[in-house]
């Protein structure tokens, strides 16, 4: 799943690759997307490289490549949006979890707790982690410890060396704080859920990945706002 701006921009490219020849600048990317700075356009550029969107030609000067568009697109045409349909709002992870759903306050002595699945979330890029009320997971109670949980279900790969593959669904503890190290779901800029090691160095935050084909990324303290923290993972196979 793509944020909006992650689909504008990858509509973007795709056709002026198609039209010129040439992927744009990123000054056109910039204006084409009415962002303010190319800050924006570099993360959203690493967001759809991570998720194997696009790739990144070396040692060349604007030089993308579109692998793929969203299952419902073929490559080299725009998917059109129907003339009065909604449109896209993302959401976060927000709200009361201390319903009966939540499993607040859960003891480890049940045998068994449904938690609520809240989507997908990117362990390879931040996407937005949608609020869904209508599916749930049975967990374990020895998984639990006290407080209120949630589940997610991880897609990416850049956790894969802390034993997270695209696929698990991770069992997250909700806190605002974690200690140093710890793998977190940190909320970016308001708008972003990542799944990612925490450190800090000083006055920054950094998010790690687990997977050295992915770049740490470094935010300012006012950027990040955790909203969990991983106590455990289930796995089919």
């Amino acid at each position: 799943m793509l944020t909006r701006k992650q689909y504008e921009l990858l509509n973007y490219i795709n056709n002026h690759l198609q039209e010129r020849g040439v992927s744009p600048s990123f000054d056109e990317m910039k204006e084409a997307l009415n962002l303010k700075s190319k800050s924006g356009i570099h993360r959203l550029i690493t967001g759809l490289e991570e998720r194997g969107f696009i790739r990144r030609l070396p040692h060349k000067a604007r030089a993308l490549e579109v692998l793929r568009l969203p299952e419902d697109q073929g490559i080299g045409r725009a998917r059109p949006e129907r003339e009065g349909a909604p449109r896209f709002t993302p959401n976060v992870i927000q709200g009361n979890f201390g319903t009966s759903l939540s499993g607040a306050q859960v003891a480890t002595t049940v045998s068994a707790v449904q938690l609520p699945l809240y989507g997908r979330i990117a362990a390879g890029t931040p996407i937005e982690a949608l609020r869904d009320h209508s599916h749930s997971v049975d967990v374990p109670g020895s998984l639990l410890g006290r407080g209120e949980h949630y589940a997610l279900e991880v897609d990416g790969d850049s956790m894969v060396n802390a034993g997270i593959m695209d696929g698990d669904t991770v069992i997250i503890e909700r806190c605002e704080t974690a200690d140093n190290g710890s793998i977190v779901v940190a909320l970016v800029d308001s708008n972003e859920v990542t799944l990612k090691r925490l450190r800090r160095k000083g006055d920054s935050i950094a998010l790690e990945p687990a997977n050295p084909a992915y770049e740490t990324r470094i935010f300012g303290p006012d950027r990040v706002a955790i909203q969990g923290r991983l106590v455990a993972l289930m796995r089919r196979f």
